[in-house]
């Protein structure tokens, strides 16, 4: 990959495109939301079907052995659609995880489920990630804690900014491996975070440009009005800005740890589509704060995604420090 998706990876993105562009997203997350799983099930086991959940498997556990540039354009995608459940934990962090602790049977058969689709899995990682992500649902919940792995267990569930992705305190249960290193998952996980954003993005300046060609004001579409067809031309340029260095990232991270490069991404593909929301809002006025609109699927998921896996201040903190020279070790508290 050089800065930009290959021919097969296009064509990967498009099938899954269609795939989720049929599942009726909308009722899923509703669904998801109100606490039924079911058709959140469904569209998991679909994704299996498709290679998603199993990109970062090793093929010898019935994965696809993909890199990192694989990861982004199939999580840009699930971010275009507002896919609903941990997928960054599920799809990138918790494999690598578990990968590395291959050595025994449990982590080997929770790999082959996770390329079959029939397990979805949170993390919680003190004190990065203090909180599991649908954790109530999730069919595994590991504690990243130091050196040491070990399975969670979910206990009360926590208000959320996205009622479709509810948080969940974890009380640390079985030791599952000692003396991993969990840089490599954790920078997996942010990278997975800033392809799904990037891909809200792209989805709330479709929908603010259809409805700018479809509303009309003073006899007029309001996408005629220079003021708001500047505001949506600064999305476009944000997005365009954002993509290469999501791609630089993911290139990276093939080859090496990459924290400079997965910052820069994560900091710029939450800055597009933070813009993207408030235009998005803007555009739409008040049907946009309606739950029956459907928009909220996105600005919902922007919220909560922009803070995941390393606020905006700690990723730019992070990328000073290196630039400095002073070293990219992560500090305290950088994730949320």
């Amino acid at each position: 990959m050089r800065l930009a998706p290959s021919t097969e990876q296009l064509a990967f993105a498009a099938a899954l495109h269609g795939l989720l562009a049929a599942a009726d997203l909308p009722k899923v997350s509703t669904a998801w939301a109100d606490g039924d799983p079911g058709a959140g099930r469904a569209l998991w086991s679909a994704l299996a079907g498709a290679g998603v959940t199993g990109l970062l498997v090793p093929e010898r556990w019935g994965g696809q052995d993909a890199g990192p540039d694989d990861l982004i354009v199939a999580c840009e995608e699930l971010g275009h659609h507002a896919v609903p459940g941990p997928l960054a934990e599920s799809i990138a962090a918790v494999p690598a995880l578990l990968t590395a602790a291959a050595t025994r049977p449990g982590p080997r058969e929770w790999l082959a489920a996770l390329a079959e689709g029939r397990l979805t899995a949170s993390l919680v990682a003190p004190p990065w990630l203090p909180l599991a992500a649908d954790g109530d649902s999730a069919d595994l919940i590991l504690v990243a804690d130091g050196a040491e792995i070990r399975q969670g267990h979910a206990r009360s569930v926590l208000p959320s900014l996205n009622p479709a992705r509810r948080l969940s305190e974890v009380t640390p249960g079985e030791l599952i491996a000692s003396g991993q290193d969990s840089r490599r998952a954790m920078e997996l996980g942010a990278l997975a975070c800033s392809a799904q954003l990037l891909g809200a993005a792209r989805a709330l300046l479709e929908r603010s440009v259809d409805h700018a060609k479809q509303r009309a004001q003073f006899g007029r579409p309001i996408g005629s009005f220079q003021a708001v067809r500047h505001q949506l031309a600064d999305v476009a340029v944000a997005i365009e800005f954002a993509q290469p260095l999501l791609y630089a990232a993911a290139v990276a991270l093939r080859s090496g740890p990459g924290p400079l490069d997965v910052s820069a991404a994560k900091v710029t593909c939450g800055e597009a589509a933070r813009l993207a929301a408030r235009v998005a809002l803007q555009v739409h006025g008040a049907v946009g704060y309606t739950r029956e609109h459907g928009l909220w699927r996105w600005l919902g998921l922007v919220r909560v995604l922009d803070l995941a896996w390393g606020t905006p201040s700690w990723h730019r903190a992070r990328i000073l420090t290196g630039l400095a020279g002073a070293g990219t070790s992560l500090p305290d508290g950088g994730f949320d």
